[in-house]
């Protein structure tokens, strides 16, 4: 059986691979020249199921309020006549009640742990190298109450399998020398030892090869035109370089799933959030972590990449616009600078980047079948695409492949949305 995975980022690779490991013929179609180029391409670096804790939570409405008009908000929207924006905004704070919020954690923490463990046996199996880092992840807090209210959620992720616990700054400090300058600013800290962190570009661009070893056709440079079905199939996608039919085909396409999705008569409640990024060259003297580093209240990470330290974060609801702000550059080098003082960073020396993130209301991915018969979604990771990509990869292929997948699809379908 033939499968057309639409998207080569690393969600639509990690399908493709696992596709093909299961025996599928596979081709995956990109408009870009090679693979990861959008969004896999300079994110944060982290695989955290940590970050399961949504968007959609009690307390964001308030600070949505506080952050209003400020341009060095964590998560900004930009006002605009948007429908789309203001539908999907009604419906992330349906999202953030308690009980709700709490439902969403487990859901996608079920599916990060799940992922986490297929990317250790993949690792192992591949013997790839992606300047992996399995040294934990920190998340450290300035404010009390922050602090307290993250070791709740931590305390209801330890009770659904997650090794997450708190430490004292000075604990923090030894794990991570490099915070010592940021210590005196520091209330307390989370500490995953379990999650990683490397370069996802390198991984996805290393995974890649392999699939070519299996025989994965990559149609890169081929723009997707439109979907050609009768009733209820696809009978394939034009691209500018011709038709291209398989007997099934998968979503990957991230943020501009629901652009693709909507001729046919799909509504996928997924949005882009512009995350920044820049990547710090390291001397040899810098005072930069090895372990990677959650700045929650500021809503970056950081993670040292082999020669360089990678910072990234914040979120810019602005519709599908990819011009990075220099305003939003700037935020994102005064946080690393705040934490790390003795990194180098410097205007002239850090290479800066954005990139949408496909954001679903609940922060839960969209898995699974569609109302055509052989069309497949598994987008809607937000800013967790690495960290469940191997995970969707193989409930992806266990569905199409008639076995019960590792992870139930209870929840994760488009059907959770009433109207789908």
């Amino acid at each position: 059986m033939k499968v057309v995975v639409l998207g080569a980022g690393v969600v639509g690779v990690t399908t493709a691979y696992y596709l093909a490991r299961a025996g599928f013929a596979v081709t995956v179609v990109d408009r870009q020249p090679g693979p990861a180029l959008e969004t896999s391409f300079a994110n944060g670096g982290q695989i955290a199921p940590a970050h399961a804790d949504p968007w959609a939570n009690p307390r964001t409405p308030r600070k949505l309020v506080r952050w209003l008009g400020r341009d060095d908000a964590p998560l900004l929207f930009r006002l605009r006549a948007d429908p789309k924006l203001f539908a999907w905004g009604l419906r992330f704070l349906a999202n953030c009640p308690d009980g709700r919020s709490r439902r969403n954690m487990l859901k996608i923490l079920r599916l990060a742990l799940y992922s986490r463990e297929s990317l250790g046996e993949l690792r192992d199996s591949t013997g790839m190298h992606y300047h992996q880092r399995r040294r934990g992840i920190l998340h450290v807090y300035r404010d009390p109450a922050e602090f307290a209210h993250a070791q709740g959620v931590a305390s209801a992720m330890r009770d659904a399998g997650l090794d997450r616990y708190p430490v004292s700054v000075e604990e923090a400090v030894r794990l991570e020398p490099a915070l010592a300058d940021a210590a005196p600013r520091l209330t307390g800290a989370l500490y995953s030892p379990g999650d990683e962190s490397g370069d996802a570009h390198n991984f996805t661009v290393s995974l890649a090869a392999e699939a070519v070893g299996l025989g994965v056709d990559f149609r890169f440079g081929n723009a997707l035109r439109r979907v050609h079905h009768r009733r209820r199939r696809i009978t394939g996608v034009e691209t500018d370089e011709g038709l291209i039919q398989g007997d099934d085909y998968v979503v990957c396409l991230g943020s501009f799933s629901p652009l693709f999705l909507a001729p046919l008569g799909i509504r996928l409640p997924v949005y882009p959030a512009k995350g920044y990024s820049i990547t710090v060259p390291l001397a040899t003297d810098a005072r930069a972590p090895d372990v990677s580093i959650t700045d929650d209240e500021h809503k970056m990470v950081f993670s040292r990449l082999g020669p360089a330290l990678r910072a990234a974060g914040t979120a810019e609801l602005d519709g599908w616009s990819t011009a990075c702000r220099d305003s939003r550059i700037q935020l994102t080098l005064n946080n690393t600078l705040d934490l790390f003082p003795g990194c180098g960073a410097r205007p002239d020396n850090v290479r800066a980047w954005c990139g949408l993130r496909p954001k679903t209301p609940d922060s839960v991915p969209v898995l699974g079948p569609t109302r055509y018969d052989n069309l497949w979604l598994n987008t809607g990771h937000g800013s967790l695409g690495w960290t469940l990509a191997c995970g969707s990869a193989r409930v992806i292929t266990d569905t199409l492949a008639g076995h019960t997948p590792g992870v139930p699809l209870d929840g994760l379908t488009l059907g959770r949305f009433s109207w789908s």
